[in-house]
């Protein structure tokens, strides 16, 4: 169920989409990237770890801190970020995206109702 809220943070969201097509051209003019040996990270971090790898490490991680009651947002955008990554046919790649979309529209919505808050 949406609200004002949620409105105003998809607006926001195909804003900024707009402005990444005019930064990074048109959406067809990059390829996916992704892939379970794709090593997304390489240009970052430069060791080389695979997406796959990435992917597990992530998961792990973020069932450790859901069992110890800490897990945060930024734990599961990350694993849903890494299992999108990894993957390469384009239904699961679309449906690992849409889980990223929805992780990044909670938290933008609850950041815009802490601020709501703080503003009252």
């Amino acid at each position: 169920m949406t609200n004002h809220i949620d409105d105003q943070v998809l607006f926001d969201v195909l804003q900024e989409r707009d402005r990444q097509d005019t930064k990074w051209g048109a959406p067809h003019e990059q390829p996916d990237g992704t892939g379970p040996y794709a090593a997304p990270l390489l240009k970052i971090i430069g060791d080389g770890v695979t997406a796959l790898e990435l992917a597990d490490r992530a998961k792990r991680a973020t069932d450790e801190a859901i069992a110890a009651g800490t897990v945060t947002l930024s734990d599961i955008l990350l694993e849903e970020v890494f299992e999108a990554l990894a993957e390469e046919a384009a239904v699961p790649l679309q449906t690992e995206l849409t889980q990223v979309a929805a992780v990044c529209v909670k938290w933008a919505r609850i950041i815009t109702e802490r601020n709501t808050k703080e503003m009252n």
